[in-house]
């Protein structure tokens, strides 16, 4: 945390979350497609299926797809993976059948790669399930 947002707080509040590993959500109306997709072209390890969740994990961090009969897509990004090599990536992801998504409101590259003020390169897809 940098000095201005530590003054704007005040003094160090305890963070009980601060250490704690991330958990993240979305849902799907599709297990077995959500599964297909995110263990077979994305390469999450499968951990978990109950009749309430699909149970994913990337590098450690777990993702809890919830089940559920409809979704109202979210459209905005809900993932996102910080990867080494960002060109190499999204050629991988095309070689896997993953389309990267082209959107009006920013420039990208041939290969769908958008790049931002701060240095930050970002490429976005969906997935082929309902999901959000």
């Amino acid at each position: 945390m940098d000095d201005a947002m530590q003054n704007a707080i005040g003094p160090s509040p305890s963070f009980p979350l601060r250490a704690a590993e991330l958990v993240a959500f979305a849902a799907t109306t599709d297990s077995a497609r959500a599964r297909a997709f995110y263990e077979g072209k994305l390469g999450l390890t499968f951990v978990a299926e109950d009749p309430y969740m699909l149970v994913l994990e990337s590098n450690g961090t777990r993702l809890r797809l919830q089940k559920g009969p409809e979704i109202t897509p979210v459209p905005r990004t809900v993932l996102g993976w910080r990867v080494t090599d960002i060109d190499a990536t999204v050629e991988g992801l095309a070689a896997a059948g993953v389309t990267v998504e082209r959107y009006e409101w920013f420039q990208q590259s041939e290969s769908g790669i958008a790049e931002f003020p701060d240095d930050s390169r970002v490429a976005c897809s969906r997935t082929p399930t309902a999901t959000s």
